[in-house]
């Protein structure tokens, strides 16, 4: 499994600049109806080993894990971590979604904010944010989401402490949520991020940031019950703007009693030839049963984000969505 995870990531190279090779037909389409590969909670790769667990978990899972945390740290630590990946890996692979749960440690006086998920991460905001722009200056070309999520421990002073921090780094570079952030538009306007921040109160007091995006989180542990779940959300019908279909397969303690050897990584490996089946069968575009961003696990592996940038291939000649399976022929360029 390993030999080829590290193929995959040696072809997840070539898509580095993917936006800027798309052809001219689909510059003055908007982001959200174009097919984009993001990643599901993006950080774990760098979850701290030795810091504590978030105080948003349960209570019986801190009590478990002050009292051995010898067993229950590297537990949580195979369940939680949903990347291998760095940030500057997963833009280089070719992703554009970044999913960011951002948090700021119990009694820590500082501002200084990080990663979370279950556990909080070694690096902090300030830093991610800075190598993500250090990314975009070598790809004057390419646009990225920021999902900015959760705001675990945020008072309204972090939070305003956050919103300067991404301005400050990004600055002409961020998109105002009143453009139609086509490719043409953001190339001309130099437009590279676009910040979707999950705090309503902060969006209508800067126009730099955008509504939080809605996820699809099927929380199955099961392939085909992910898949029905996603598939029922298609036939409600797609929101009119981003939105992002969450491939990613959530365990519980049920699961992982059943699989005391197991982790999240091998839940997901075992599971993706099926995954890939169904991206491949989607399409993008702003009908009812299109998709936009799909997010995954580990997206190193097995051409996920190379599958989900073909979608596009789909869009030529002008956008069509087939049947409740999103069947029909592939178009290509």
């Amino acid at each position: 499994m390993e030999g080829a995870f590290q193929t995959s990531i040696h072809l997840c190279h070539e898509n580095g600049q993917w936006m800027s090779q798309l052809p001219e037909n689909l510059w003055d389409i908007p982001l959200y109806n174009l097919a984009l590969p993001g990643s599901h909670d993006t950080m774990t790769y760098c979850l701290d080993k030795t810091s504590a667990v978030s105080d948003n978990e349960s209570k019986l899972v801190n009590l478990l894990n002050k009292c051995m945390p010898c067993i229950i740290h590297p537990i949580i630590m195979k369940w939680s971590t949903t990347q291998e990946l760095s940030v500057t890996e997963q833009l280089e692979a070719g992703v554009r979604y970044l999913d960011l749960r951002i948090a700021h440690k119990a009694n820590d006086p500082s501002m200084n904010l990080y990663f979370v998920h279950m556990l909080y991460t070694t690096v902090t905001v300030q830093d991610i944010l800075c190598e993500v722009l250090k990314w975009l200056e070598s790809h004057p070309q390419e646009v990225v989401i920021l999902a900015c999520r959760n705001f675990d421990g945020l008072t309204k002073s972090l939070h305003c402490h956050l919103v300067a921090r991404i301005k400050e780094v990004f600055h002409c570079k961020l998109c105002p949520r009143n453009v139609v952030p086509t490719l043409r538009t953001l190339w001309q306007r130099g437009y590279q991020v676009i910040v979707s921040y999950e705090e309503e109160v902060l969006v209508k007091e800067h126009c730099e940031l955008w509504p939080a995006i809605p996820y699809w989180w099927g929380n199955k542990t099961v392939t085909w019950q992910l898949i029905r779940y996603l598939e029922r959300m298609k036939r409600i019908g797609r929101p009119e703007r981003f939105f992002v279909a969450g491939i990613n397969l959530t365990e519980n303690l049920t699961y992982i009693l059943a699989h005391p050897f197991g982790s999240l990584k091998k839940m997901t490996l075992r599971n993706l030839p099926y995954l890939k089946i169904w991206v491949k069968q989607q399409y993008p575009g702003p009908k009812k049963e299109c998709i936009n961003i799909i997010a995954g696990d580990f997206i190193g592996n097995n051409d996920f984000v190379k599958d989900v940038i073909e979608l596009n291939k789909k869009i030529n000649p002008p956008l069509h969505c087939y049947g409740k399976g999103g069947g029909g022929n592939t178009i290509s360029f």
